[in-house]
């Protein structure tokens, strides 16, 4: 497959985004000390790799896949996709703060689970409709130098950030 790369790439952040989902099922029962650890992971992972893997989509990949749609704002709703990761990575932030500085109540508890489950849902929908609607597309339509430029370009964007 053309842009396998792209798959292998989603693969492997997908454990990641796993974890999202089993620190909020696990909330309850879990140690501040390991609750700690695993928001600060996180936090991490969300900085260093989800949000400049999302970053470069929408400076290389969603520029590629609106010119081969021919439609200048195909990929719009996939870009606002990425302002909402953003925008609930920084909320997970500000909550692990005050957690860090206040402990975790019942308020708190809820919030970082609403985030952390947004979050999830939020990134496995995404990664889906991109390997389901827009990968399947750019297969049928690059050719395979262009496909080749794409990720060059993508590495390179992923990598400034």
């Amino acid at each position: 497959m053309l842009l396998q790369p792209l798959r292998d790439e989603h693969a492997h952040l997908l454990p990641h985004i796993e974890t999202l989902c089993t620190v909020a099922d696990t909330l309850d029962h879990t140690t501040p000390e390991a609750l700690d650890t695993a928001l600060t992971e996180l936090e991490l992972f969300l900085r260093d790799h989800l949000i400049p893997h999302a970053e470069a989509e929408d400076q290389v990949l969603y520029p590629v896949i609106d010119r081969v749609m021919g439609a200048a704002e195909a990929t719009a709703t996939m870009s606002r996709d990425h302002v909402e990761v953003g925008r609930l990575a920084h909320e997970l932030g500000t909550l692990h703060d005050a957690l860090d500085r206040e402990g975790l109540s019942d308020e708190r508890r809820a919030a970082l689970r609403r985030v952390l489950y947004g979050l999830y849902t939020l990134v496995k929908v995404h990664f889906a409709k991109e390997e389901e609607l827009y990968l399947p597309l750019l297969e049928q339509r690059l050719q395979a130098s262009e496909a080749e430029q794409l990720f060059v370009e993508l590495a390179h964007a992923e990598h400034r950030h």
